[in-house]
């Protein structure tokens, strides 16, 4: 039985700490220790003592997706399951919803759950690495209108892109900022980068699926005289950086992955067809 558990709440979700709180009494009153942390923790800066997940069977993550890939940033690799309860509108990443959620913590405190393995993706930027759960996402910056990069693969150039910007995608990712750009939908248990460029400024870019085993280079070109800063990359929406003329940013599979709880037999293309389907 699990008997540790670290609650990751997102409290512009959960205002009141009315779900965090009852949860947590739940767990409690079942024989169970809970403890729950701020997902902004960080926000001015501030790290969070990693100690906080020693000895944690499982982290429940309450709030939406974008609150499920902060929590595996902050997990830094470790293994430790991740249950998501749905607190926003689409989620894909959070299974349980909050009508069936005494039921899913029943069922994780019996351990009948199984575990979903996430690939991540790695990126590099100057001497800064970072790991991705989504995706990396290139964006111009400033006045730029457009931005130019130069997509290599395996060290051969693949295209030249003039864009808004362009997102490398996982799986997981590309129901995400990847669908919403015109990517295509890859099932969350395949191993395979997608690349797709943001607002193209031709009609015959497209996207791309790759082999995990790729390694991606994505190279800024400068296009404007004036502006020293073409280009902005984020990791799963954080740890943006900016980039200028001429530099690199690589992307490749990650040694890290995610350990999803899955407490139902909810088929990936039933929960598309709910999701997305109409």
């Amino acid at each position: 039985m699990n008997n540790k558990f670290l609650i990751f709440v997102n409290n512009d979700k959960d205002a009141d700490l009315k779900i965090n709180n009852a949860i947590t009494e739940y767990l409690r009153e079942h024989g169970a220790d809970a403890v729950s942390i701020d997902d902004k923790y960080d926000e001015n800066g501030n790290k969070i003592d990693k100690s906080v997940f020693d000895g944690v069977d499982a982290v429940i993550v309450l709030g939406g997706d974008g609150t499920m890939l902060r929590a595996t940033a902050l997990l830094e690799g470790r293994n430790i399951p991740i249950m998501g309860v749905n607190l926003g509108t689409l989620g894909f990443l959070t299974e349980v919803e909050q009508v069936n959620v005494y039921d899913a913590l029943d069922r994780l405190l019996q351990g009948k759950y199984e575990i979903e393995k996430r690939m991540m993706i790695e990126g590099r930027v100057s001497n800064n690495t970072f790991h991705a759960l989504n995706d990396i996402v290139i964006s111009r910056a400033g006045f730029s209108r457009i931005i130019c990069l130069n997509i290599y693969v395996n060290n051969q150039l693949l295209d030249t892109y003039e864009a808004d910007g362009i997102i490398v995608s996982t799986p997981t990712g590309s129901t995400g900022y990847n669908l919403s750009a015109g990517g295509p939908i890859v099932s969350p248990k395949s191993k395979a980068i997608v690349v797709t460029p943001i607002s193209p400024h031709s009609l015959t870019s497209k996207s791309v699926v790759f082999d995990s085993t790729d390694n991606i280079k994505i190279e800024i070109v400068k296009k404007r005289k004036t502006q020293e800063t073409e280009a902005i990359v984020s990791f799963d929406g954080m740890n943006n950086k900016a980039l200028s003329a001429n530099d690199e940013v690589f992307a490749k599979l990650s040694e890290r992955e995610v350990s999803i709880i899955k407490m139902y037999d909810n088929n990936f293309y039933s929960v598309l067809r709910e999701k997305i389907g109409g």
